[in-house]
């Protein structure tokens, strides 16, 4: 392992050839313990003995099957969030409340794995069948009082073990009355059911392997910018010329006046696009910026131009355009409907 890598001097480029298992970080000694520690007072308020291990990965998650949590590595240091959040867009949980909520939702599928929850037929009952397919796309309904609200986009209606994440992530939030907060919506009741457990589970804990730690950072041989590499096609597809006729029909190939380049036209909308359009289809901004970017090299490419006399209208029809783009993406997993 190299030493005396210091993060807060070390230059970008020797940083993204750093592997993984290099990073000189750990929980200990940062606010990650705080927050961990704070979780384990929250389920002994709640009347639970379960502790389940927490340890550094590459995301926020809990492995298959086993009762453990993984924290995402660049949470550790300034350093690695500031490059999460250049690479990615956003570094998901940088907010000590968002934090938390992540961490109680996470700590709701260790409970699962721990006690096999989803084979009992009364959890079955309640949260739907587990063998439902998982995807990073669901419609969800905004207005739906069948499930809590805990993390953003609705996330309980994307899957049942999801459901029951969020809703555990909800009864264990010490600042939250869910009695009073979801009185009246059918979701109270899976609320009660995650109540009921606890006479007969609270007094139950877990012994968890470091073999199993899934993923854990120690174990990743991978370089930083192969890591970002990965991480930034999870979001985004890539098809040469599948947007070109769209793009022409904005950016119509003709003569005009005061003519520009429609590729730097985007690039000064850029931000406030990525921002729009994120936030109003819920998507996250690195699919937005990587799906803008791949407009603009294609601008570039056909040389497509626009008119300073018309840019607004020009924008507004772009920023309808992205913003279809982007919704059929995020419930379809493609860029447009099948024909």
């Amino acid at each position: 392992m190299p030493n005396a890598i210091d993060l807060d001097s070390i230059d970008e480029k020797q940083l993204l050839q750093l592997k993984l298992s290099h990073l000189p970080i750990r929980i200990e000694n940062t606010w990650l313990q705080q927050i961990i520690e704070k979780l384990y007072s929250e389920l002994a308020a709640r009347g639970l003995a379960f502790r389940p291990p927490c340890y550094l990965g590459d995301e926020w998650f809990s492995p298959d099957g086993v009762a453990a949590i993984a924290l995402p590595f660049y949470l550790t240091h300034p350093r690695l969030i500031q490059l999460e959040k250049k690479m990615i867009g956003e570094a998901e949980g940088e907010d000590p409340g968002e934090a938390m909520r992540l961490l109680r939702h996470e700590c709701g599928h260790a409970f699962v794995h721990a006690l096999q929850l989803t084979k009992r037929k009364s959890w079955r009952e309640v949260f739907g069948h587990p063998r439902k397919a998982f995807s990073d796309y669901y419609k969800y309904r905004p207005y739906s009082k069948s499930y809590v609200r805990n993390l953003k986009n609705f996330y309980a209606q994307s899957h049942p073990e999801e459901d029951f994440a969020e809703s555990f992530a909800v009864w264990l939030n010490p600042d939250e009355d869910w009695r009073t907060l979801y009185a009246g919506w059918p979701a109270l009741h899976k609320l009660e059911y995650i109540e009921s457990l606890v006479p007969s589970l609270g007094k139950k804990t877990v012994r968890v392997k470091k073999a199993q730690f899934y993923f854990r950072l120690d174990s990743q041989k991978k370089r930083l910018d192969n890591h970002y590499r990965q991480k930034k096609k999870l979001y985004i597809e890539y098809e040469t010329e599948f947007f070109d006729a769209d793009l022409k029909l904005i950016f119509p190939i003709r003569e005009f006046k005061k003519k520009s380049s429609a590729a730097r036209f985007l690039a000064s909308h850029q931000q406030r696009l990525e921002n729009y359009v994120a936030r109003s289809t819920g998507e996250k901004k690195v699919m937005v910026k990587n799906l803008i970017q791949r407009l603009k090299k294609r601008c570039e490419a056909l040389k497509l131009e626009t008119d300073a006399a018309i840019a607004d209208e020009t924008l507004i029809q772009f920023t309808a355009y992205l913003t279809s783009l982007v919704s059929n993406f995020h419930y379809t997993s493609r860029y447009k409907p099948e024909k």
